[in-house]
């Protein structure tokens, strides 16, 4: 059977020893009491629901998956889906980062980052119902009326109700502005939904009392494309001005969907027959408040496959400490054993060791990033604002893209130390691996993240954005350049910061001429950002690790760090010089391939 244990120890350093976040909350004033000691206390006891309540129903969840009554179109969750769910909205847990204006507990962002992170790892399955509702809540925070607001968030911040978001449909997946679903308006102000949507992710179960769907859909007037979208509300049951409950809509569960993974959450096919629902902003405008919640979507993919790639790496850690194969090639290890332990292989370290890195920069760029979300919603300062609004724009496709990336390939890894039995079920490492491959599907695929990042966050400004996070790994680098100690991090580093800024110029010009060059490009690019951004978080934890052992600590953590830093860069890393190689031989080699593709 797996284990997990919640990597509290390393949060801890991110937060408190690299970013040291409670100074960024000091200059916020609903934050300026927030200590570690009180962060550091309620990812204690989050920890404990992770692994005590959620990860004991991860491979049972998956077993047994969820089952559709035809005839209700109700869904039953895995068995003890529901009582985990009300231990998780009993304890609070729902509320964590919301407004207080609405019940909310006010906490930073980083926690609820943080959060997500342990009950990824415990139960990506389970984890969905909820962190959907939280994309929910903050588009509606953010676009609803205060008609919606007073009837909706209370009940979304309290776990008594969950969100979901409705997108896709038959025909069309990331491309939206295909999508049929009509939205017909009445005399009463409502509007009457009638559609079809797929792979609705927890859009039908029975863990809470009702589902209120976010809808994207056309009205009569709608123009063609993206810009003739609108966002409604339409809930499964409607909602009376108090609150409470009242006839159930037009909206139900047609089918579910037979998966490769993530079996214990209900990937539903929407029904929408005549529903009622209400507007969410302005009309035509729905992809702007629909965004808030996509973009919330996509770093919580990015914190689902972060989770996964963590709890692989500790059971893959776990069982090559203790199974024997084989003798070690320089000469036995332990002698009082037939075989040496697998972990003293080379190439078993590499793989547990590619896991670990990518945990570990992973976990620095989602709690950096939570950050910047922060700074964006209660930062006083607008220029502050507006800086961290701009620096997540061009992180978020990074942080869906390129951890889902490492995390798959971090899961297959791991599920490789385990050799035959990692094929093998009560393991649970399979399991890791078929729910990691969802995570670089959905939320716009790694390929459409990679052009975001390209098209539209660096060519879309001429690279200003490329730029401030220039300078910013510049700063770091003018900061340690000196210091002989820290050259194995820093000078990689400064050299990929330049060879950047070329290579973006040449993909660039190319794309003028012929925009295929751009999507030959985009998604090795990605990768090129995401080591780039890694290299400069492992430059950061390297340099506090060396700063501490300096200073006499004789903690082995700081010790691990290093040394997993130092085979990051020197493993890892150079991937960035075969990328750009293959990046520059252009579209020519992809489209001009009609007879082989014949």
């Amino acid at each position: 059977m797996p284990v997990y244990n919640p990597p509290l120890r390393d949060m801890q350093f991110v937060m408190h020893e690299v970013l040291n976040v409670s100074a960024d909350f000091q200059t916020m004033p609903q934050h300026a009491d927030m200590d570690a000691d009180t962060i550091n206390a309620v990812l204690e006891e989050a920890g404990k629901f992770a692994s005590q309540v959620i990860f004991p129903l991860n491979i049972s969840g998956d077993t047994e998956g969820c089952q559709l009554d035809q005839t209700t179109h109700e869904v039953k969750t895995p068995t003890g889906f529901k009582e985990a769910y009300k231990t998780y909205t009993e304890g609070g847990w729902s509320a964590l980062s919301c407004d207080p204006a609405f019940g909310g507990q006010g906490l930073p962002l980083v926690v609820n980052q943080c959060v997500y992170e342990m009950m990824n790892s415990a139960n990506q399955a389970w984890t969905m119902y909820p962190g959907l509702s939280h994309g929910a809540y903050a588009a509606l925070h953010a676009h609803g009326t205060p008609e919606q607001k007073a009837i909706y968030l209370p009940k979304l911040v309290s776990g008594e109700w969950t969100g979901t978001m409705c997108l896709t449909e038959p025909h069309c997946g990331t491309d939206l502005g295909l999508m049929r679903t009509k939205a017909e308006p009445q005399a009463d102000g409502t509007y009457r939904i009638t559609g079809n949507k797929i792979f609705i992710s927890a859009g039908e179960h029975d863990m809470a009392a009702n589902i209120v769907h976010l809808v994207l859909a056309r009205l009569p007037d709608a123009p063609v494309g993206i810009k003739g979208i609108s966002l409604f509300v339409v809930p499964k049951f409607l909602a009376n001005a108090d609150g409470t409950l009242g006839e159930r809509n037009g909206i139900y569960c047609g089918g579910l969907e037979h998966k490769m993974g993530i079996h214990g959450n209900s990937t539903a096919q929407i029904v929408i027959d005549g529903a009622v629902g209400t507007l969410v902003g302005q009309p035509h405008k729905g992809m702007q408040a629909m965004f808030v919640m996509m973009n919330a979507a996509r770093l919580g993919v990015g914190n689902q496959s972060l989770g996964l790639t963590e709890v692989a790496y500790q059971n893959a850690l776990a069982y090559a400490k203790d199974r024997i194969q084989m003798r070690s090639l320089s000469g036995t290890k332990a002698k009082d054993k037939p075989a040496d332990p697998i972990i003293v292989h080379p190439d078993v370290r590499k793989m547990l060791l590619t896991a670990k890195a990518y945990a570990e920069g992973g976990r620095a760029l989602a709690i950096y990033s939570s950050v910047l979300l922060e700074k964006v919603h209660n930062h006083p300062d607008e220029k502050v604002r507006k800086d961290a609004d701009e620096m997540l724009s061009l992180l978020t496709p990074i942080v869906k893209a390129f951890l889902t990336d490492n995390g798959y390939q971090a899961a297959t890894m791991c599920q490789q130390v385990f050799g035959g039995h990692g094929y093998i079920k009560e393991w649970g490492m399979e399991q890791f691996v078929r729910d990691a491959r969802i995570n670089m599907i959905y939320e716009g695929t790694n390929t459409i993240q990679s052009l975001d990042l390209l098209g539209r966050k660096v060519l879309g400004n001429n690279g200003a954005t490329l730029k401030k996070l220039g300078k910013l790994i510049g700063a770091l680098v003018q900061e340690e350049g000196v210091n002989e100690k820290m050259a194995e991090f820093i000078n990689p580093l400064a050299v990929l910061g330049e060879q950047i800024t070329k290579f973006t110029m040449e993909i660039g010009f190319k794309g003028l001429q012929n925009p295929d060059e751009v999507g030959a490009a985009a998604v090795d690019y990605l990768r090129v950002a995401g080591h780039l951004v890694f290299g400069y978080f492992w430059a950061r934890m390297a340099q506090v690790a060396l700063q501490k052992i300096a200073e006499g600590s004789t903690d082995p953590f700081y010790t691990g760090k290093l040394q997993t830093a130092r085979f990051y860069f020197a493993k890892l890393f150079p991937e960035t010089a075969s990328l750009m190689r293959t990046a520059r031989t252009g579209s020519k080699v992809l489209m001009d391939t009609d007879a082989a593709l014949a």
